[in-house]
Parts: structure tokens; sequence; C-alpha cells
């Protein structure tokens, strides 16, 4: 049995530990609240852009839709989004799962893969990796000091550049998704190119859209801040999904702590017992002595 000064020590250990804990898990629900509020109102916008976009990239041909064109995929680039900061869970293993189940599915149709690390814990992971190219820009982890549209969009504009120039034939989103402050849910999004909206043969019509104010400028100005407003979805996505995963992890951290506690007050209370019975036995032992 550990004596009464380390099970003391330790006690002293974990409750320093437990109001750590504590104290991140106010931190992160009270960032929550405001990442929950952005992403709330930035996804119905987003996602019917997104259908919008879809369509719009249907009814153009292949010299206009320049982020709609359908390549041989020779070359892909996975974006993983997760934070710069550890102690969330599962948060950012979830993504490192994902894109270690596509890189083999890829490399198998003979595809050259690359990760744009965005977040300095995927920088910290895929800098010593195949799959890292050391032209892509390495500060992204930037993006989550103030998170805005304006850091986001010149992000986007490069990701657009890279597949618009053909260096990338595919771009995939891989980042967690928010539900709720306790589930965060992955995923595999199709960046470019843009895909056309699936439709049933019950529902699939040929549909000649009406484009104001004409079609050059739907390219050249909607479709690119279309795209802009989709990866800056995501990242508010991963933002908001990143404290709730610190909310609960802390919490579970702090109940644990509590659990320990526990145990550790029980242990010092029988060493303290045990103590005080030694120092009676000795006591009467050596009053016997005395007697003797």
């Amino acid at each position: 049995m550990p004596s009464l000064k380390e099970v003391r020590n330790r006690i002293v250990s974990v409750n320093s530990t437990k109001q750590i804990t504590a104290a991140m898990k106010m931190v992160s629900a009270a960032k929550l609240r405001r990442a929950q509020d952005a992403i709330v109102r930035m996804r119905p916008y987003a996602e019917k852009l997104q259908t919008i976009l879809g369509n719009v990239s249907a009814s153009l041909d292949s010299s206009e839709g320049t982020y709609s064109a359908q390549r041989e995929v020779k070359k892909v680039l996975l974006v993983a989004i997760v934070s710069n900061r550890g102690l969330a869970g599962a948060f950012n293993t979830q993504v490192y799962r994902s894109i270690r189940r596509l890189v083999p599915m890829h490399e198998a149709q003979g595809r050259t893969v690359h990760v744009l690390p965005v977040g300095k814990k995927a920088l910290d992971t895929y800098r010593r990796t195949p799959q890292f190219n050391p032209e892509l820009p390495t500060d992204l982890a930037r993006l989550f000091d103030g998170l805005n549209f304006d850091k986001a969009a010149p992000v986007a504009e490069l990701i657009m550049e890279l597949f618009a120039k053909g260096t990338y034939d595919e771009v995939t989103l891989v980042y967690n998704k928010f539900k709720n402050a306790a589930v965060q849910v992955i995923a595999e999004e199709p960046y470019l190119p843009i895909a056309p909206i699936a439709t049933t043969e019950k529902s699939a019509t040929k549909v000649d859209h009406i484009m104001e104010p004409d079609r050059a400028t739907i390219v050249e100005e909607i479709i690119p801040k279309s795209l802009k407003i989709q990866f800056y979805k995501a990242l508010l996505d991963s933002h908001a999904a990143e404290h709730g995963a610190r909310m609960t992890a802390m919490h579970k951290a702090t109940d644990n702590a509590d659990s320990l506690l526990k145990g550790l007050k029980l242990t010092y209370n029988k060493a303290r017992q045990a103590s005080i019975t030694n120092e009676i036995l000795e006591i009467v032992g050596g009053a016997e002595a005395l007697k003797g």
C-alpha cells in the first residue's frame, strides 16, 4: 500500500487536473455557442447554393464549366481540415482514419494522392508522409484565428486555381461535420469538379436555365464565389465540431477525475486508519512490555 504522503500528493495532483479540465470545458462551451450560431446560420444558405450550383453547372458546356470539367482522374487532392490543438477526443483521429481509407483506394487505381493540411495537427501528422506536397501552403493553421470569410476565400481560390490548371483532377474535403455538442459526423465532401445534381428516372427532366445577367458573369463571378462559400462552410462546420468535441472530452475527463478522487480518498482513509491502528498497537505493546 502506498504511503500517506504519496496518496496525499496524488489527490492534490488529480484535483488540480480536475480544475483545469472543468475550466477548459467552460471555455469550450462558450466558444461552441458562437461557432454553433455561425454554422447554423450559414448551412441552409450554403446547401441551397450548392444545389443551384450543381444545376447551373449541369447546363454549361465543357468550354464554359471550368470547375465542372470531368477529366480522367490522375491526381487527387485531399483537404484535411482538423484543429490547431488537441484534447478533443477522437476529433482529429476521425479525419486521419478517413484519409487512411481514401489514400489506398485512389492509389489502387493508379492515382497520385496529396494531402493539404488545414490545422496545425494535420501539418504535424502529414509533414513526413509521402502524401505531403512541399509546394502546397503550410501556414493554414492561421485560418482558425478569428475565422471569417476573408481568410477562407484566398485558400479556396488557391484550390480552385490548382484544379483549373490541371495540377489536380479531383479535390475532396475531409472534415468533421457538426451535428450537436456530443456528435460529430465525418464528411468526405467532393469539392471539385462540381458534380451535377443527381436525379432519379421519375424526376429527370431537361432544364434550360435562364441566366441573368449572362452566362459569362455566372461563370466568372457567381460560381467561384459559391465555391468559396462551400469551403468556408466546411471550415465553420469543423470549427463548431471541434469545440463540441473538446467540451465533451473535458466533461468526461472531469467525471473521470471525480471517480479517481473518490478512489484515492478511500485509499487514503484506509491507509490512515491502518497507520492509527499500528500506532495504538505499538503503544499497547510498549505498555505491556513495561508491566512485564
